[in-house]
């Protein structure tokens, strides 16, 4: 696997030639006569490097997008000049930027569709209601962010809630989880979908005694999408998708990210929003297998690692199996209470296989999205396979998830060395699904201690829409476990801070072949830092996601400030 030369960027970016700067500013800052002053300077902070060999300094100096120098206020302060910019951090806390490794960063139904993450039948219904009286005749009325877990009703919606709220549109709520969804009547009607219909394969259409509930699962959901008119999504919108999430993001210490199923529209967008300026974070782009934008990159010759900085292309992305949150990950034993119930499939091992070996071909790294250990065992044999027959010096291989681990799949994901992605800020945050998975079971779900103990990179994944994307957040769940009512889930997975905040920085560089370029503040990085008001290292545990971000810089530019 082709990675990135830090010589040959910075070269690129000019900064070699500047003397060898980048590697011996403090020997240089001590001489007064120097003619490099930082552009920008960061003074009167903690500064928690992520680098062993100086994991702590004072102070921080740039040179334009990158890092020239870490170090003693007193050592660094002659690099500062009549025009450089600086902060006075007025004793706050300086991380590197920190690093989301799996999301879905578009927030395109934010521009177009309904928020209906609400607690209450009630309130989504309202939602649906006012959305549909702005739509045209036969459009879709369509919710996202919804949540069965969260209603306080004690059941979750239904085709015939849909029903009373939108009698006279097609109609579909989106689980924020993105694998199952409700319909209305009229949808079910337009895709001829009645309670005879047998299941496809790898989906799941939901009844109650014998009668379609509006509940769909995986591949269930693909007849929805070819019936009804849609509201047209324009360059434009998905443009302000882009913008809108990056606002959000930065404001949580966030600087780069990974989109995990990425499509053509999505990666034009990135590209729009970055020309004109509002694109807040760095994007590895993975591009989905089934979607047209994998073949015309293989067409291209383009594969992974291609682009820079900003924009780069990841690994290719295929789906295996269902999702956590939403409980239909595929198992080895049944869902609490759920007896015959093991999950979803959606690929059989040689399709598996087959895909592993194309993108060895074609030169891609590639993740699997295996939550359940059925799932994750399948990959783990197809990696197995392709890697002995056709070996890679340095693969990184990825498991998307990787929710459902034992003894001897971490023995193996070790053997091959995959990285798993698992889910960063679910225990805290989706505690109310939990329990159809048994205390058992959670002891070695989102095993960041067991994957730590193993000496596995794991890296840092939000799944946002599914999961909250906050860091601090994730760190509070990696570190406490606890859900929103307190609930501890798996206290054997329990890490530090400090090992939490290494696999939100080092370790999410690492999963995209980007370690010499982020994720640790050192001469020569990219200067991508967050700056906080107090320590989560001395914070209370239960109350570090509310610790405040003061400000989010990405090469060196201020994407945001409190």
């Amino acid at each position: 696997m082709t990675k990135f030369d830090r010589r040959a960027l910075l070269a690129g970016a000019g900064l070699l030639g500047v003397g060898g700067a980048m590697a011996s500013a403090p020997a240089q800052a001590k001489k007064k006569s120097s003619a490099l002053k930082a552009t920008l300077f960061v003074k009167g902070a903690k500064v928690y490097t992520s680098e062993p060999s100086q994991p702590v300094a004072e102070a921080l100096a740039i040179f334009n997008d990158r890092i020239l120098a870490v170090g003693d206020f007193d050592e660094l302060e002659p690099l500062i000049g009549p025009n450089t910019e600086v902060i006075d951090a007025r004793g706050a806390f300086v991380f590197p930027g920190f690093i989301d490794a799996h999301s879905h960063p578009a927030a395109i139904q934010q521009v177009y569709g309904v928020d209906v993450g609400f607690r209450s039948i009630a309130e989504i219904q309202q939602a649906m209601k006012q959305k549909a009286s702005e739509t045209p005749p036969g459009f879709w009325v369509d919710g996202f962010m919804y949540d069965d877990k969260k209603l306080t009703d004690g059941r979750p919606i239904n085709r015939f809630d849909l029903d009373a709220a939108v009698p006279d549109h097609p109609a579909m709520v989106h689980h924020r989880g993105g694998h199952t969804a409700v319909v209305n009547s009229k949808a079910l009607a337009l895709a001829n979908i009645t309670d005879a219909t047998p299941d496809p394969a790898g989906g799941k259409f939901y009844r109650e005694g014998g009668k379609l509930t509006g509940k769909l699962a995986e591949t269930a959901l693909d007849p929805f999408d070819k019936v009804g008119k849609r509201t047209e999504v324009t360059r434009a919108m998905e443009q302000e998708g882009v913008k809108r999430i990056s606002k959000k993001m930065a404001a949580a210490g966030v600087t780069s990210v990974t989109n995990a199923w990425g499509v053509y529209d999505e990666m034009v967008s990135y590209i729009d929003a970055r020309k004109a300026g509002d694109l807040g974070f760095r994007m590895c782009f993975m591009p989905h297998a089934t979607t047209k934008v994998y073949p015309a990159l293989k067409e291209a010759g383009l594969r992974t690692g291609f682009g820079d900085e900003m924009i780069r292309i990841g690994a290719v992305k295929c789906t295996v199996d269902g999702s956590a949150s939403e409980r239909t990950m595929r198992m080895s034993t049944p869902y609490q209470g759920r007896p015959n119930d093991f999950g979803i499939l959606v690929m059989d091992q040689q399709q598996v296989t087959d895909a592993v070996n194309d993108a060895r071909d074609a030169g891609f790294q590639i993740g699997m999205h295996a939550n359940g250990d059925v799932a994750i065992r399948m990959v783990l044999n197809a990696y197995e396979e392709v890697l002995r027959e056709k070996p890679l010096a340095d693969p990184r291989y990825r498991i998307e998830h990787c929710t459902l681990v034992d003894p001897d799949i971490l023995k193996r994901i070790k053997a091959v060395g995959a990285i798993p992605t698992p889910f960063y800020t679910y225990a805290h945050y989706h505690g109310d699904k939990w329990g159809e998975y048994g205390e058992e079971k959670l002891e070695w779900m989102f095993a960041h201690r067991s994957f730590l103990d193993f000496g596995i990179p794991v890296a840092p994944a939000s799944d946002y829409p599914p999961g909250p994307f906050e860091p601090l957040m994730a760190i509070q769940s990696m570190v406490t476990r606890k859900d929103l009512d307190g609930k501890v889930w798996g206290p054997s997975q329990r890490i530090s801070v400090d090992e939490a905040i290494r696999i939100c920085t080092v370790n999410g560089a690492y999963a995209s072949f980007e370690e010499d370029l982020k994720g640790s503040l050192a001469p020569g990085k990219l200067a991508d830092f967050t700056i906080l008001a107090r320590d989560p290292h001395t914070e209370d545990p239960d109350q570090i996601e509310a610790i405040p971000v003061v400000r989010t810089v990405l090469g060196g530019r201020t994407t945001y400030e409190a």
